[in-house]
């Protein structure tokens, strides 16, 4: 493991008085604010900044019953009750937006809107962003008939006829999954075959509860208090007309937060950031934790464990590099 000397910044009007924090978090979903939790009963006093609003994509969730010992809640009630905790045990939240960040310098330095903030160690938490459809009425009724998460919200829809919409794997897999809750799940898709591997494609063909609108897109969703069903466009002839529905899953991919991050860090083809078991990434000193790099759970709980394993590593690594510094510097002398 190689230590380095950290060099404290000149103090400017906007660097926050050149402050050098042992654990800075970038993110505050649950694997951001799970971080903030261990970080800060290691007695590290985290800083968190935000992003665009806190709680990630949690903070949109109705309803919240697959968390363990959190029933029946909604995603910002959760987030309220980890940030408070994290609170409790030293942590700060700051409301910010991180523009860019500079991983080449020692201690790191990340610009915000309301300036520079330098760190010993830092934990990657900004998470992904559902791919939307962009069409009237998705973000209207998102949570009431419009889910991005089967495993999140299946349930609510037992004995409904629900839509999803894609033809990836995630899409097959959603589609299957759902026919545990669901009398009927039809899949649009705006080609003629799917996306999905043949084994997904096979299982969803062969489910009886699975049904398939072709060539066709989704131009608006329609409801009144909740989803009630949507409008559609037949990419081929341009014949619209309107399908009734119960809701409607968007199953059309996720893209990972990580464009503050390229050219510095090691990023997969689908722009997750890659770590190892320890949640290590390319760059020492660096932890990744959440959906930035999970393309494969995706979810709050399994999120809320990676930011605390970072968390754990981030501390034992600190531990090292401090234990390191006095024979460093009698060596320079």
């Amino acid at each position: 493991m190689n230590s380095f000397i950290l060099s404290t910044p000149t103090p400017n009007s906007s660097n926050h008085s050149g402050e050098v924090r042992d654990v800075i978090i970038i993110g505050s979903g649950p694997a951001g604010l799970a971080a903030a939790l261990y970080a800060a009963r290691a007695n590290l006093k985290p800083l968190v900044i935000t992003g665009n609003e806190i709680g990630g994509q949690i903070a949109t969730t109705s309803e919240l019953e697959n968390y363990p010992g959190f029933t029946g809640q909604t995603g910002p009630e959760l987030t309220e009750v980890m940030q408070a905790q994290a609170e409790k045990f030293g942590a700060e939240v700051k409301i910010d937006y991180i523009q860019q960040v500079d991983l080449r310098q020692r201690p790191f330095r990340l610009t915000g809107a309301d300036g520079n903030y330098y760190t010993k160690a830092l934990i990657i938490a900004t998470g992904a962003s559902h791919r939307k459809l962009g069409v009237p009425g998705e973000d209207e009724f998102t949570g009431r008939g419009v889910s991005y998460c089967a495993t999140c919200d299946g349930f609510f829809f037992t004995d409904k006829e629900i839509v999803v919409v894609g033809g990836g794997d995630s899409a097959m897999e959603e589609a299957i999954f759902l026919t545990r809750f669901a009398r009927k799940v039809t899949v649009i898709h705006r080609r003629d075959q799917l996306r999905a591997g043949p084994l997904l494609q096979q299982r969803a063909m062969k489910n009886e509860k699975i049904e398939f609108i072709w060539d066709t897109v989704v131009t608006r969703i329609l409801g009144d208090e909740t989803v009630t069903g949507l409008e559609l466009k037949n990419v081929k002839t341009g014949e619209t007309r309107q399908f009734k529905t119960d809701g409607v899953f968007i199953a059309i991919g996720h893209t990972p937060n990580s464009a503050l991050f390229k050219g510095q860090l090691e990023i997969d083809d689908q722009g997750y950031v890659v770590t190892d078991k320890y949640l290590r990434t390319s760059v020492e000193g660096v932890w990744a934790a959440g959906e930035i790099t999970d393309s494969y759970f995706r979810q709050a709980i399994t999120s809320a464990g990676m930011g605390a394993a970072a968390a754990i590593a981030a501390e034992r690594w600190l531990s090292e590099q401090e234990a390191e510094e006095p024979q460093t510097a009698s060596a320079a002398a």
